[in-house]
């Protein structure tokens, strides 16, 4: 039993999602705000739970996350065990963050790690592959969360 062309665009359209899944945390830890605003759709919403809250719009996401990120000495955001399911245009996705933020001289310490899963809606578009919504979903946090203040 062969695989069928539909088969192989699924497989081919998960590569895809994993690719853009991993562009936002490359995009992030390079601080680079135009490779993230390009992982969204313009009408996107964030949801990044308590420390940031719900965020509506690629540029304000961007917003929100440099206005987080900027002023660290570094980050290094892993994702792993991605879940994808296709659904035509439409895809969903699960994923675990471990997600390290350092600044030198913070008082408390310098650094602050957290982990957690990505819930994300994700949307076809003649561009590719786009970021319709995303949940940041908390589940544990280590050293200082001074460093993101």
């Amino acid at each position: 039993m062969g695989a069928t062309a539909d088969d192989l665009q699924v497989l081919l359209d998960e590569r895809a999602v994993s690719v853009l899944l991993h562009r936002y945390a490359r995009a992030i830890d390079a601080k680079d705000w135009e490779l993230l605003k390009a992982c969204f759709l313009p009408d996107a919403v964030a949801l990044y739970g308590e420390a940031i809250g719900r965020v509506e719009g690629a540029d304000a996401i961007v917003g929100a996350c440099r206005q987080a990120l900027e002023r660290l000495d570094s980050s290094h955001h892993l994702i792993g065990n991605l879940e994808i399911e296709i659904d035509g245009d439409s895809a969903s996705a699960r994923s675990n963050l471990h997600a390290q933020h350092t600044r030198a001289g913070t008082p408390g310490g310098d650094n602050f790690t957290i982990g957690g899963v990505y819930v994300d809606q994700i949307s076809r578009t003649a561009g590719g592959w786009l970021i319709r919504q995303r949940e940041l979903k908390m589940l544990w946090q280590e050293g200082n969360p001074a460093v993101l203040a």
